[in-house]
């Protein structure tokens, strides 16, 4: 923890704090959500889509600066910080979902915890992306990234089968049941440590689609590269749209052959992200760099200084929240929400409200730190 800030750039604090505040959002509905607030059933895609990629993206971006400092530095202290920093993170993710830790007071079993998830996955891309960087050359890094988008397809389709058809399902090796990535999961981790949001053991974080998945960190590494070196010359950003539109492009060219799929990270699903992160990092860089209109900013800049703090501050109150009672009915989160916010017409909007109430509810934790001058860093 540090009590002391060093030289940003506010485009990044802007992308990661609103990055967070719409994780939270998307993380804490109240009612029914509003569609674009829901993720894709599987093929396709929705806003919401966007959120974790994008803050894989802005890991890179951050890398951009930090990496930096490791250079000056031996490879034992690198592989120290690296390692340090992934266990870290990794364990702040698997605490998260063991807490709370007690259960009719008895210790919570491990043997039906979930090993992996969304802080574990930053952790790991963050990890192989570091490592990547720091002792290769950026053009076999480049190459690895490709290897990576391409081996994931070939492994995809080849391991995966047709499976049950289901209705967010399709037919081919790319379906819910019969994905690869499910079915290295149960052979590694098993059924009881895997998330079960569809009904059955599957997590949308497993260990197979982490490989394409660090392409997003590596993207938003030499994102941040290019805009540090170019980022003032108004060509250069609008070549950096350039970029990110064309990759949008070949994303649905691919589509037909390797579905964009949030839940299994197609490649394609990285090409879309990328692009569309570039994209919208450069709007950024206009507004805030080139126009000068910086007044709103502050808002998303409080959650980006702070953004793992006041992620896992979100992700933990909202448990306190279902576990004090509050009637015989519901628990303290439920009550808030059928008495305030599902009495607003249509029952979505009333969602809607009920999660950016609590957003806000958790930026206040993040202005808190910042009053403070406390900046937590792992």
């Amino acid at each position: 923890m540090t009590t002391t800030t060093k030289q940003r750039f506010l485009p990044l604090d802007v992308l990661r704090g609103m990055t967070i505040c719409f994780m939270i959002i998307v993380n804490t509905p109240g009612g029914p959500s509003w569609w674009p607030l829901d993720h894709a059933a599987w093929n396709g895609f929705t806003p919401t889509d966007l959120v974790f990629p994008t803050f894989l993206f802005v890991v890179g971006n951050a890398m951009s600066f930090s990496m930096k400092k490791y250079e000056e530095q031996g490879n034992a202290a690198v592989l120290s910080k690296i390692f340090r920093r992934t266990l870290l993170i990794f364990l702040c993710g698997f605490l998260l979902y063991w807490f709370p830790f007690f259960e009719n007071g008895h210790l919570k079993p491990l043997s039906h915890t979930r090993i992996l998830g969304v802080l574990q996955r930053i952790a790991l891309c963050y990890c192989i992306a570091s490592l990547m960087i720091h002792f290769l050359s950026r053009n076999v890094v480049i190459a690895l990234s490709v290897i990576f988008l391409l081996g994931y397809w070939f492994l995809a389709w080849y391991f995966g089968d047709p499976g049950p058809v289901s209705p967010s399902s399709t037919t081919g090796p790319f379906t819910l049941h019969g994905n690869a990535d499910l079915k290295l999961d149960l052979l590694v981790l098993g059924k009881n440590h895997l998330y079960r949001g569809e009904g059955f053991p599957f997590d949308p974080e497993g260990i197979l689609s982490t490989l394409p998945a660090i392409v997003n960190v590596v993207a938003g590494y030499y994102a941040g590269l290019f805009v540090q070196k170019n980022g003032t010359v108004a060509r250069s950003v609008w070549k950096m749209i350039g970029v990110g539109a064309l990759l949008i492009i070949l994303a649905w060219i691919w589509n037909p052959v390797f579905p964009i799929n949030k839940k299994i990270w197609t490649s394609s699903f990285v090409l879309n992200t990328v692009g569309l992160d570039l994209i919208l990092l450069g709007f950024l860089i206009f507004i805030i760099d080139f126009g000068h209109i910086k007044r709103w900013t502050g808002f998303f800049v409080t959650v980006g200084k702070n953004p793992l703090a006041v992620y896992i501050f979100s992700e933990l109150l909202i448990v306190v929240l279902f576990m004090i009672p509050a009637g015989p009915d519901h628990d303290l989160a439920g009550w808030i929400d059928s008495t305030i916010f599902m009495k607003i017409p249509p029952p979505q909007l009333g969602s809607l409200c009920f999660a950016v109430a609590y957003m806000l509810v958790c930026w206040c934790f993040g202005k808190f730190l910042e009053w403070r001058h406390i900046y937590i860093r792992v």
